[in-house]
C-alpha cells in the first residue's frame, strides 16, 4: 500500500467517527434497556370448582406480564401499570438501539470496503 492512501484512510476514519457520533449520542441518552415483550393475560387458577374453569369471561386478571429470556430460559414477571410503562419504554429503547447498531454496522462496512475500492483502483 502506498503512503498516498494513508491520508485518505485517516479521512475515512474521521468521517466514520463523525457520522456515527450521533448514533452513539442517541444510544448514550437512553436510560433503561430491556428485551422481551409486555402483554396482558387472564388466567385460570386451577381450582376445579372455580368459575374461571368453565367461563372464559370469568378468568382471573387481567395481569400485565413482561416475558424475556434469562439464562436461555423464558421468564415471566407480573407488572404493575407503572412498571409496565417503564418496561415498555425500555423495550422500545432496546429495539431502537438494535436499529442504530444496524446503521452503525452499515457505515462501518461502507468505510472498510470504500478503502478496499481505492486500493484496487
Amino acid at each position: 500500500m502506498s503512503s498516498s492512501h494513508q491520508p485518505q484512510r485517516r479521512t475515512r476514519r474521521a468521517r466514520l467517527r463523525q457520522s456515527t457520533q450521533d448514533l452513539r449520542r442517541r444510544i448514550l441518552a437512553m436510560e433503561g434497556v430491556l428485551s422481551g415483550t409486555v402483554h396482558v393475560r387472564t388466567k385460570i387458577c386451577g381450582k376445579p370448582n372455580c368459575r374461571c374453569v368453565k367461563d372464559p369471561d370469568a378468568r382471573h386478571g387481567p395481569y400485565i406480564e413482561w416475558s424475556h429470556r434469562q439464562n436461555n430460559r423464558l421468564v415471566h414477571h407480573i407488572l404493575t401499570p407503572e412498571q409496565a410503562e417503564l418496561v415498555q419504554r425500555a423495550i422500545a429503547n432496546y429495539r431502537t438501539i438494535q436499529d442504530l447498531l444496524g446503521l452503525w454496522e452499515n457505515k462501518t462496512i461502507e468505510s472498510i470496503f470504500a478503502e478496499q475500492k481505492i486500493e484496487n483502483s
